[in-house]
């Protein structure tokens, strides 16, 4: 039998809120606490990631920079951006983080391959890519055996903020959204794609579904 999976459709949030929140309920987690997926969009905002080096935001401006414990570089979240958390017992899935990055790789690819793009994964650059460009951004934190952060996709964003960084470390990496190559899903569209196509490789047979901020698309 599956574990009791839960989605949240929370509406644009606080990057700094929802990462204690994320922590707070990570910490919290008991044997039988339902797994969730947290579906946000976020103010303009630069995370570091523990690996993350200060110079590589070479021009912040008016953006704040966080430092995250999550894993990886710096990155970019903004609207038109669709973030999906994963909060999960490993230990329950028996999985491991390595599956799970490649899970949550293959989710993006598989989206992008029922619309007919072609996306791509590096395992010495984590995320998903088409043309060389970068989608999809993911890092993870896993503590007591329990996950949270996740994965980002660019879906309308503008992406001149990216130019200010040195996206996950690499100068000059250029970014790519699905607008450019004539998706036209709507922000939550695209995370409950997300989400439906990760629920089912992780092998989850029923989720609820949750909506915050007066959006609903459970």
């Amino acid at each position: 039998m599956s574990p009791e999976l839960r989605v949240h459709y929370m509406g644009r949030r606080d990057y700094t809120a929802v990462w204690q929140a994320m922590r707070d309920y990570t910490a919290a987690r008991g044997a039988d606490t339902a797994d969730e997926f947290w579906i946000v969009e976020h103010p303009p905002v630069f995370t570091l990631g523990q690996a993350g080096r200060a110079e590589h935001v070479r021009d912040a401006g008016d953006i704040p920079v966080v430092q995250s414990d999550r894993g990886g570089q710096v990155t970019y979240h903004g609207p038109g951006q669709v973030v999906l958390y994963v909060l999960l017992d490993l230990r329950r899935l028996r999985l491991g983080v390595r599956a799970l990055v490649e899970n949550l790789e293959q989710t993006v690819v598989e989206l992008l391959a029922a619309h007919g793009i072609a996306g791509e994964s590096r395992r010495e650059a984590p995320g998903v890519y088409v043309d060389g460009r970068k989608i999809a951004a993911l890092g993870l934190r896993v503590r007591h055996g329990c996950s949270y952060h996740g994965l980002s996709l660019n879906v309308d964003l503008d992406p001149a903020p990216f130019a200010r960084i040195d996206p996950c470390g690499y100068r000059g990496l250029e970014v790519a959204r699905l607008a450019d190559y004539g998706i036209t899903l709507d922000l939550w569209t695209a995370g409950q794609a997300l989400a439906e196509r990760l629920a089912r490789r992780l092998g989850y047979t029923a989720a609820s579904g949750h909506s915050h901020h007066g959006i609903d698309r459970a």
